[in-house]
């Protein structure tokens, strides 16, 4: 009987660090990350810098998960004018993600150029990312996870989802991809 219980605690122990080994922690979801918005940080869009959160305490910020062949691709525009009207009090972010019909393929040139030609952003736009599944961002196991945010679980369905952060690193407000950015909810959501 000792010598079964001990051949299965072995076989099991040896199954784990197979399975680690073959898959690596990368896929392995964490329900709780433990940490305050603030000190998560993500690569800009070239790779060069690292966006740290904490930077922009005292200020809104809308993340959005960003694609360039959707048929909301055109929310990069009210995005932008946003961005400018109100610059002083918002940051925005963009996420790019090809978790959607493949809606954003190209390289990170290909969507650097294709925003600034075609809409002038010169907003955040950051690495391409996961906002869903088992290699989700921690930014956006954040902005889903109740455990992580204190206020709901969020299932991102679509390109340009739009989360909002308050001045103290607080969530408040979730949009789906049919809330455009010029709607009169949102602009009551920043100026409030």
């Amino acid at each position: 009987m000792k010598k079964t219980i001990l051949g299965f605690g072995a076989l099991t122990a040896i199954g784990m660090i197979a399975y680690s080994f073959i898959f690596g922690t990368k896929n392995v979801m964490h329900p709780a990350l433990n940490k305050s918005f603030y000190e998560l940080s993500i690569k800009t869009l070239d790779g060069k810098k690292s966006i740290n959160l904490s930077d922009f305490k005292g200020k809104k910020i809308l993340c959005v998960n960003t694609a360039s062949e959707c048929g909301y691709t055109k929310q990069y525009e009210g995005l932008q004018k946003l961005s400018e009207q109100y610059k002083n009090k918002l940051v925005i972010i963009g996420f790019p993600c090809n978790q959607f019909g493949g809606q954003e393929p190209g390289s990170k040139e290909e969507i650097s150029t294709f925003c600034k030609k075609n809409y002038g952003v010169t907003f955040l736009l950051t690495e391409k990312i996961d906002v869903k599944g088992s290699n989700q961002h921690p930014i956006y196991q954040w902005l889903c996870q109740k455990s992580n945010n204190g206020v709901a679980d969020y299932e991102v369905k679509w390109n340009f989802n739009k989360f909002l952060i308050n001045e103290s690193g607080k969530l408040v407000a979730y949009y789906p991809s049919s809330v455009k950015p010029e709607s009169d909810e949102l602009a009551k959501a920043i100026n409030n």
